[in-house]
């Protein structure tokens, strides 16, 4: 299986733990990994645009994940803001470059860490 379904295999694998519900007041232990991962999928988004790969592959994987959390309001708006965040930290790259394959390839693989332990330590 090559990198990026992997990445795909796995956050489908966070969406189908980590049940959709109405967010809660207290933040749960796993929403920093899961607004890294929405940051992660921002840059991927991006970056695998910029470097020939057309689509909205990334950005599909973020809807998922919002379908999944189906979060409140002010939830989704950092989910988004962590997106977004992500896809501009790399605003000033007007080509691919060496540093932005390296860069995919390191996000490809924090993307899969932080989806397979979300899994694996809050999953039913």
């Amino acid at each position: 299986m090559n990198r990026p379904s992997m990445l795909v295999a796995i956050c489908l694998a966070v969406s189908a733990v980590v049940p959709a519900r109405p967010a809660f007041s207290a933040e749960s232990p796993f929403e920093p990994g899961l607004m890294r991962l929405a940051e992660v999928l921002g840059s991927l988004h991006f970056l695998r645009n910029l470097c020939g790969e057309k689509g909205d592959q990334w950005r599909g994987e973020m809807e998922k994940l919002l379908d999944s959390e189906n979060p409140d309001p002010e939830r989704r708006a950092r989910f988004m803001a962590s997106f977004n965040r992500g896809y501009r930290s790399f605003g000033t790259y007007t080509q691919c470059t060496a540093s932005a394959t390296e860069a995919i390839s390191r996000y490809m693989k924090e993307g899969e860490t932080l989806s397979r332990d979300i899994a694996s330590r809050y999953g039913n």
